[in-house]
């Protein structure tokens, strides 16, 4: 398999911290997503993933993938072990919503190229982007803390959902990270706070998400 990849971008992280749980290698080929050197809206890589995002999988079978929650849960069907997702349909659809929390009610929001655009906009200043990143990250983050809240009051768990790491213990850590660049403390969260910390001491966690910090 090949990993069409970036060590900064939150998405990508998910990606490599599932293929970490499941011991699983790939070939990585970097994308630059930032600044002038910029290669994921150039033809070359449009050619791979028309949206030009990363991550993008290019499977054994030679079909390629897109979107961090497909990808994981292609994965997750192929590579069953360890399981990512609960054995119950209720628990799964929990799960599943949590995920999408993150993913559609708050990091598509305030991804480079919605502040890229936001910040061309007329009457944008300086102050502009890094308010819009940190009002969302915090009204997004708010909910996950609400989730966690009411689920862990009823079924106590080391994270997100029982005792080992699964699908959203990889969407959420990349996203407390981001928190912590933008200056939002996680101790303010604090259902968040003690899964981040377990989550950190768990190499595939650790190791594959650290460089989201150097954004």
């Amino acid at each position: 398999m090949k990993l069409y990849d970036a060590a900064i971008s939150s998405a990508a992280a998910r990606v490599r911290i599932a293929l970490a749980l499941k011991s699983l290698a790939v070939e990585r080929i970097p994308v630059e997503i930032v600044g002038a050197g910029a290669e994921n809206r150039r033809p070359a890589y449009l050619d791979v993933n028309p949206q030009g995002l990363v991550p993008a999988l290019l499977t054994d079978d030679g079909v390629l993938l897109t979107q961090s929650l497909a990808i994981v849960e292609y994965l997750d069907e192929v590579f069953p072990q360890p399981p990512l997702l609960p054995p119950d349909a209720a628990t799964r659809a929990w799960v599943r919503a949590f995920v999408l929390a993150v993913l559609a009610e708050t990091h598509a929001i305030v991804t480079p190229r919605v502040i890229n655009r936001l910040s061309s906009l007329p009457g944008a200043d300086e102050t502009t982007a890094p308010a819009w990143r940190r009002h969302w990250t915090e009204e997004g983050i708010d909910a996950l803390e609400a989730l966690l809240a009411r689920r862990h009051a009823a079924a106590p768990s080391r994270f997100c959902v029982g005792d080992a790491p699964g699908l959203a213990d990889v969407f959420l850590f990349p996203q407390a990270l981001n928190a912590g660049r933008v200056g939002l403390p996680l101790a303010r969260w604090p259902h968040v706070e003690a899964i981040a910390v377990r989550l950190a001491e768990i190499p595939a966690f650790r190791d594959n998400a650290q460089a989201i910090l150097q954004r």
